[in-house]
Protein backbone atom coordinates (compact mmCIF):
# COMPACT_ATOMS: atom_id res chain seq x y z
CA UNK A 1 0.00 0.00 0.00
CA UNK A 2 1.45 3.83 -1.01
CA UNK A 3 1.90 5.03 2.30
CA UNK A 4 3.59 8.74 0.79
CA UNK A 5 1.78 12.09 1.33
CA UNK A 6 0.19 11.91 -2.18
CA UNK A 7 -2.01 8.71 -1.11
CA UNK A 8 -3.28 9.62 2.37
CA UNK A 9 -6.12 6.90 1.58
CA UNK A 10 -3.51 4.79 2.59
CA UNK A 11 -4.11 2.26 -0.15
CA UNK A 12 -4.11 2.38 -3.77
CA UNK A 13 -7.42 2.94 -5.91
CA UNK A 14 -8.07 -0.35 -7.76
CA UNK A 15 -7.77 1.37 -11.73
CA UNK A 16 -6.68 -0.20 -14.52
CA UNK A 17 -3.08 0.94 -16.79
CA UNK A 18 -5.00 3.28 -18.89
CA UNK A 19 -7.23 4.81 -16.23
CA UNK A 20 -4.40 5.37 -13.81
CA UNK A 21 -2.49 6.94 -16.95
CA UNK A 22 -5.46 9.17 -17.83
CA UNK A 23 -5.43 10.06 -14.13
CA UNK A 24 -1.88 11.33 -14.22
CA UNK A 25 -2.48 12.96 -17.19
CA UNK A 26 -5.46 15.09 -16.23
CA UNK A 27 -3.64 15.70 -12.75
CA UNK A 28 -0.30 16.94 -14.73
CA UNK A 29 -2.72 19.07 -16.87
CA UNK A 30 -4.52 20.53 -13.96
CA UNK A 31 -1.19 21.50 -12.27
CA UNK A 32 -0.01 23.29 -15.47
CA UNK A 33 -2.99 25.10 -16.49
CA UNK A 34 -2.43 27.78 -18.87
CA UNK A 35 -6.01 29.52 -17.64
CA UNK A 36 -5.39 32.86 -16.04
CA UNK A 37 -5.63 32.46 -12.39
CA UNK A 38 -8.69 34.81 -12.15
CA UNK A 39 -10.60 32.49 -14.18
CA UNK A 40 -9.49 29.16 -13.02
CA UNK A 41 -12.20 29.08 -10.40
CA UNK A 42 -14.87 29.63 -12.61
CA UNK A 43 -13.53 26.90 -14.86
CA UNK A 44 -13.14 23.88 -12.48
CA UNK A 45 -15.50 21.68 -14.30
CA UNK A 46 -12.62 20.97 -17.38
CA UNK A 47 -11.10 19.15 -14.59
CA UNK A 48 -14.12 17.11 -13.68
CA UNK A 49 -14.47 13.12 -14.33
CA UNK A 50 -17.58 11.58 -14.64
CA UNK A 51 -17.61 10.20 -11.24
CA UNK A 52 -17.20 13.80 -9.63
CA UNK A 53 -19.90 15.21 -11.60
CA UNK A 54 -22.32 12.03 -10.40
CA UNK A 55 -21.84 12.80 -7.25
CA UNK A 56 -22.96 16.81 -7.82
CA UNK A 57 -25.60 15.57 -8.84
CA UNK A 58 -26.23 12.51 -6.04
CA UNK A 59 -25.50 16.13 -3.50
CA UNK A 60 -28.65 18.03 -5.55
CA UNK A 61 -31.02 14.48 -5.46
CA UNK A 62 -30.37 14.74 -1.58
CA UNK A 63 -30.70 18.37 -0.55
CA UNK A 64 -34.13 18.41 -3.12
CA UNK A 65 -35.48 15.96 -1.00
CA UNK A 66 -35.80 18.09 2.16
CA UNK A 67 -37.00 21.68 1.04
CA UNK A 68 -39.92 21.48 2.71
CA UNK A 69 -38.28 20.42 6.29
CA UNK A 70 -36.65 22.18 8.54
CA UNK A 71 -33.55 20.88 10.24
CA UNK A 72 -29.71 20.50 9.39
CA UNK A 73 -27.40 18.66 7.61
CA UNK A 74 -24.92 16.82 8.72
CA UNK A 75 -22.08 14.86 7.08
CA UNK A 76 -19.67 12.37 8.88
CA UNK A 77 -16.22 11.67 8.09
CA UNK A 78 -16.43 15.01 5.68
CA UNK A 79 -12.70 14.52 4.98
CA UNK A 80 -11.62 16.98 2.45
CA UNK A 81 -15.51 18.83 2.40
CA UNK A 82 -15.87 18.68 -0.89
CA UNK A 83 -19.43 17.50 -0.36
CA UNK A 84 -19.99 20.21 2.70
CA UNK A 85 -19.11 22.87 -0.28
CA UNK A 86 -21.75 21.45 -2.85
CA UNK A 87 -24.27 22.02 0.50
CA UNK A 88 -23.18 25.26 0.98
CA UNK A 89 -24.02 26.07 -2.74
CA UNK A 90 -27.08 24.20 -2.65
CA UNK A 91 -28.59 25.78 0.23
CA UNK A 92 -27.48 29.17 -1.30
CA UNK A 93 -29.39 28.37 -4.71
CA UNK A 94 -32.21 26.95 -3.16
CA UNK A 95 -32.84 28.42 0.22
CA UNK A 96 -30.83 31.62 0.37
CA UNK A 97 -31.97 32.36 3.30
CA UNK A 98 -32.71 29.56 5.07
CA UNK A 99 -30.32 30.64 7.99
CA UNK A 100 -30.94 27.50 10.31
CA UNK A 101 -30.28 24.87 7.72
CA UNK A 102 -26.81 24.62 9.50
CA UNK A 103 -24.61 22.36 7.76
CA UNK A 104 -21.96 20.51 10.26
CA UNK A 105 -18.77 18.65 8.87
CA UNK A 106 -17.29 15.78 11.36
CA UNK A 107 -14.33 14.21 10.92
CA UNK A 108 -11.00 12.93 12.88
CA UNK A 109 -8.67 14.50 9.89
CA UNK A 110 -6.35 12.01 11.20
CA UNK A 111 -7.69 9.08 9.62
CA UNK A 112 -9.55 6.16 11.21
CA UNK A 113 -9.73 5.75 14.81
CA UNK A 114 -9.60 2.14 15.61
CA UNK A 115 -11.28 -1.55 13.31
CA UNK A 116 -13.72 -3.85 15.16
CA UNK A 117 -14.14 -7.15 14.32
CA UNK A 118 -17.65 -6.32 12.52
CA UNK A 119 -15.03 -4.27 9.92
CA UNK A 120 -13.52 -8.06 8.26
CA UNK A 121 -10.23 -8.04 7.31
CA UNK A 122 -10.02 -5.51 4.30
CA UNK A 123 -7.05 -3.94 3.43
CA UNK A 124 -8.70 -0.46 3.34
CA UNK A 125 -10.06 -0.71 7.08
CA UNK A 126 -6.81 -0.11 8.73
CA UNK A 127 -6.07 2.70 11.53
CA UNK A 128 -5.20 6.22 10.30
CA UNK A 129 -5.99 5.41 6.69
CA UNK A 130 -8.23 7.92 4.98
CA UNK A 131 -6.58 10.88 6.80
CA UNK A 132 -5.56 14.25 5.87
CA UNK A 133 -2.77 16.52 5.74
CA UNK A 134 -2.25 18.21 8.92
CA UNK A 135 -4.22 21.31 10.37
CA UNK A 136 -6.81 20.67 7.56
CA UNK A 137 -9.44 21.14 9.41
CA UNK A 138 -8.54 24.87 9.68
CA UNK A 139 -8.22 25.13 6.19
CA UNK A 140 -11.14 23.79 5.40
CA UNK A 141 -13.19 26.24 7.31
CA UNK A 142 -11.43 28.95 5.59
CA UNK A 143 -12.80 27.75 2.24
CA UNK A 144 -16.32 27.15 3.83
CA UNK A 145 -15.83 30.76 5.57
CA UNK A 146 -14.89 32.73 2.21
CA UNK A 147 -17.64 30.81 0.66
CA UNK A 148 -20.31 31.67 2.87
CA UNK A 149 -19.20 35.06 2.69
CA UNK A 150 -20.49 34.79 -1.08
CA UNK A 151 -23.85 34.32 0.09
CA UNK A 152 -27.31 35.92 1.57
CA UNK A 153 -26.97 36.56 5.27
CA UNK A 154 -23.44 35.90 5.39
CA UNK A 155 -22.98 37.63 9.11
CA UNK A 156 -24.77 34.53 10.33
CA UNK A 157 -22.33 31.23 10.47
CA UNK A 158 -24.20 28.53 9.42
CA UNK A 159 -21.59 25.91 8.69
CA UNK A 160 -19.54 24.16 11.53
CA UNK A 161 -16.41 21.98 11.26
CA UNK A 162 -16.20 19.47 14.53
CA UNK A 163 -12.77 17.57 14.62
CA UNK A 164 -12.47 15.01 16.74
CA UNK A 165 -14.09 11.24 17.23
CA UNK A 166 -17.25 10.62 16.24
CA UNK A 167 -18.00 8.80 19.44
CA UNK A 168 -17.02 11.61 21.52
CA UNK A 169 -18.09 14.27 19.53
CA UNK A 170 -21.94 14.12 18.40
CA UNK A 171 -23.45 13.18 21.75
CA UNK A 172 -21.51 16.75 23.22
CA UNK A 173 -23.01 18.39 19.87
CA UNK A 174 -26.21 17.11 20.15
CA UNK A 175 -25.78 17.95 23.93
CA UNK A 176 -24.80 21.65 23.70
CA UNK A 177 -27.64 22.43 20.19
CA UNK A 178 -31.04 20.50 22.01
CA UNK A 179 -33.00 22.57 18.92
CA UNK A 180 -31.09 20.33 16.21
CA UNK A 181 -33.54 18.32 14.19
CA UNK A 182 -31.39 16.38 11.64
CA UNK A 183 -32.86 16.80 7.97
CA UNK A 184 -29.95 15.18 5.99
CA UNK A 185 -27.60 12.54 7.58
CA UNK A 186 -24.71 11.94 4.97
CA UNK A 187 -22.52 9.04 7.08
CA UNK A 188 -19.43 8.43 5.42
CA UNK A 189 -17.01 6.67 8.15
CA UNK A 190 -16.89 3.46 6.78
CA UNK A 191 -16.28 1.51 9.49
CA UNK A 192 -18.62 -0.26 12.33
CA UNK A 193 -18.43 1.27 15.24
CA UNK A 194 -18.17 5.15 14.68
CA UNK A 195 -21.30 4.26 12.24
CA UNK A 196 -23.50 2.74 14.58
CA UNK A 197 -22.81 5.01 17.16
CA UNK A 198 -23.71 7.84 14.85
CA UNK A 199 -26.89 6.17 14.22
CA UNK A 200 -27.75 5.91 17.45
CA UNK A 201 -27.33 9.24 18.61
CA UNK A 202 -28.82 10.81 15.51
CA UNK A 203 -32.24 8.56 15.53
CA UNK A 204 -33.84 10.55 17.77
CA UNK A 205 -32.74 13.66 15.89
CA UNK A 206 -34.57 12.18 12.95
CA UNK A 207 -38.23 13.50 11.88
CA UNK A 208 -40.81 11.55 8.85
CA UNK A 209 -39.00 12.84 6.40
CA UNK A 210 -35.16 13.03 7.01
CA UNK A 211 -32.66 11.33 4.85
CA UNK A 212 -30.01 9.41 5.95
CA UNK A 213 -27.19 8.36 3.65
CA UNK A 214 -24.72 5.60 3.78
CA UNK A 215 -22.00 6.14 1.45
CA UNK A 216 -19.85 2.45 1.27
CA UNK A 217 -23.96 0.57 1.69
CA UNK A 218 -23.70 -3.30 0.71
CA UNK A 219 -19.82 -2.45 -0.05
CA UNK A 220 -17.50 -5.69 0.47
CA UNK A 221 -14.49 -3.88 1.14
CA UNK A 222 -16.39 -2.04 4.53
CA UNK A 223 -18.80 -4.59 5.81
CA UNK A 224 -19.25 -2.87 9.53
CA UNK A 225 -21.56 0.26 7.63
CA UNK A 226 -24.44 -2.12 6.39
CA UNK A 227 -23.97 -3.85 9.48
CA UNK A 228 -24.12 -0.82 11.45
CA UNK A 229 -27.05 -0.27 9.83
CA UNK A 230 -29.00 -3.37 10.43
CA UNK A 231 -28.29 -3.49 14.21
CA UNK A 232 -29.51 -0.14 14.47
CA UNK A 233 -32.74 0.58 11.89
CA UNK A 234 -33.09 -3.18 10.85
CA UNK A 235 -33.40 -3.99 7.44
CA UNK A 236 -36.53 -5.37 6.63
CA UNK A 237 -38.60 -1.89 7.26
CA UNK A 238 -35.98 0.55 5.14
CA UNK A 239 -37.05 1.40 1.68
CA UNK A 240 -33.22 1.60 0.51
CA UNK A 241 -32.78 3.86 -2.68
CA UNK A 242 -29.83 4.64 -5.11
CA UNK A 243 -29.08 6.71 -8.11
CA UNK A 244 -28.31 4.79 -11.26
CA UNK A 245 -25.18 6.84 -11.90
CA UNK A 246 -23.27 5.79 -8.84
CA UNK A 247 -22.08 3.08 -7.41
CA UNK A 248 -21.44 3.36 -3.96
CA UNK A 249 -24.14 5.14 -1.64
CA UNK A 250 -27.60 4.10 -0.76
CA UNK A 251 -29.85 6.24 1.16
CA UNK A 252 -33.59 6.09 2.24
CA UNK A 253 -36.05 8.73 4.33
CA UNK A 254 -37.52 8.11 7.03
CA UNK A 255 -41.10 6.94 7.20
Amino acid sequence: MDRSEDNLLGFTRALSVSEQAARSELLHLFETTPIPKGERLDNLGIHMDHLALGRALFMDHLYRQILGMPGVVMEFGCRWGQNLSFFLNLRTLYEPTHYSRRIIGFDTFTGFVDVAVEDGDSIYARPGNVRTTAGYDAYLERVLAARESMAPLSHKRKFEIVTGDVRETLPQYLAAHPETIVALAYLDMDLFSPTRDALLALKPRLARGSVVVLDEINDAGFPGETTALREVFGLNGLALRRVPFLNGPGYFVVE
